[in-house]
């Protein structure tokens, strides 16, 4: 037999090796893209970094552009988990996006990753282009539905639109990373985060 399931349930094998190897390569690519970018960082190095052969790399991830999929992709799970998938709470989806400034902090590598290849993504030829757009697009319309539901319960302060509000919050939340890796001893993220929301929602 080539795996065998254990009395919980749960696969033995290589199976379980296959997890471990791909959960590996993922950590490591995301630590060699965020050093030197997605251009710069290579199959060589990820490879390197993990003690396996390219060909053996590339036998999980056949070409650099689907590494770097699954990579965003461990990323966005990971911010999921953090933040919660539950739009029905406008004002807990607020506090869940305080919640992952605070996670974040804990993982400079992710907020490195992020912020270079959010930059790179810029230019339209980058692999990793439509990604962005689509994850902004999605991000936004979130957060711009989390605080039309605030402005229901009357909670978002006068002068307020859910639309500006989204953004600005987006956009407060990249900045803060970005003065946060410069300056990760001097910049509460959750914090300044957690300010700004409040100054356009009443939480109390």
């Amino acid at each position: 037999m080539t795996e065998q399931v254990a009395a919980t349930g749960r696969k033995r094998g290589p199976y379980a090796k296959t997890k471990r190897t791909r959960a590996a390569i993922l950590d490591a690519a995301l630590d060699v893209f965020a050093r030197g970018g997605y251009r710069s960082g290579s199959i060589r190095d990820i490879a390197t970094a993990v003690g396996m052969s390219e060909a053996g790399l590339l036998h999980h991830f056949p070409t650099k552009s689907a590494l770097l999929a699954a990579v965003l992709e461990h990323r966005d799970q990971r911010s999921i988990d953090v933040l919660g998938t539950d739009d029905a709470d406008p004002l807990a989806t607020l506090r869940g996006l305080v919640e992952l400034a605070r996670y974040n902090a804990s993982v400079p590598g992710v907020v490195a990753l992020y912020c270079t290849l959010s930059a790179e993504a810029t230019d339209p030829g980058h692999p990793a282009h439509a990604y962005f757009v689509t994850r902004y697009a999605d991000t936004v319309g979130r957060l711009e539905r989390a605080f039309d539901g605030c402005r229901e319960l009357g909670r978002l302060r006068d002068g307020t639109t859910p639309g500006s509000a989204a953004r600005q919050a987006v956009a407060v939340m990249d900045g803060l990373q970005v003065q946060w890796l410069l300056d990760p001893e001097g910049v509460d993220m959750a914090a300044e985060l957690d300010r700004f929301l409040r100054e356009v929602v009443d939480f109390d």
